[in-house]
């Protein structure tokens, strides 16, 4: 049983980032967020045009990526091969295009593999779609978020119109649900709830009390030293 990984899974849209960044900066852990490595996998794999159908081709390219997630307090930089791309990996057509490569068998095992010497190298708060199931199974904290797809949709819509990006809430709505399926659907690693986990519905919370509801359940074990 590990002790010092906290999981927290969930789907798009649902806040694990910001809360995973939050309870991570408290406890004076580390913070890990997967789903960025995903995704400059496939903004890699789109700057090369390769067909993201190609499970080689994505698996060859996996091994030639060097990822690496920088926190400067909560502000994560997210670096490929050494160019900060923090902003590119969160454009809409990289999500878009995100679900599909993460269903590559061969990217999954590289990335699992990275994700599990991160979290190895000392206490870390990861968030993902399958760290509770895949990444860390043994871990003795697993949270997993969830809200409704309507309130999801409106997290994001709100985040990329931050980030300068106009976009649309059916047409989001619809892509959220098109990822939603295609997580939970794929054959490596899906998006599932592991059976040991604590499930929030996030639908009707802010931020903070999502925060202080983990921390709760955290300070059941004075190890933590959870403020």
């Amino acid at each position: 049983m590990l002790y010092n990984i906290i999981t927290l899974d969930g789907p798009v849209g649902v806040g694990k980032s910001a809360v995973a960044r939050q309870i991570a900066q408290r406890l004076g852990w580390r913070h890990v967020d997967t789903g960025a490595m995903y995704r400059a996998v496939t903004l890699a794999a789109m700057r090369r045009n390769l067909d993201l159908c190609d499970a080689d081709a994505l698996t060859n390219l996996t091994k030639e990526c060097e990822i690496r997630l920088v926190y400067n307090g909560d502000i994560l930089t997210v670096f490929l091969n050494g160019e900060d791309v923090t902003v590119a990996i969160r454009d809409p057509e990289v999500s878009k295009n995100t679900s599909p490569v993460s269903e590559t068998a061969g990217v999954r095992e590289r990335l699992v593999s990275l994700q599990r010497d991160l979290g190895l190298q000392g206490p870390s708060v990861m968030e993902g779609r399958d760290i509770g199931t895949v990444v860390f199974p043994d871990a003795f904290w697993k949270f997993y978020l969830d809200a409704s797809l309507d309130e999801r949709t409106q997290r994001r819509v709100h985040q990329l119109h931050a980030a300068g990006k106009n976009v649309d809430f059916n047409e989001t709505r619809e892509a959220i649900k098109k990822r939603d399926d295609r997580d939970r659907s794929r054959s490596w690693g899906p998006l599932r709830i592991a059976a040991d986990s604590i499930v929030i519905d996030t639908t009707y919370l802010i931020e903070e009390q999502v925060i202080e509801l983990i921390l709760t359940f955290l300070r059941t074990f004075p190890c933590l030293n959870c403020c």
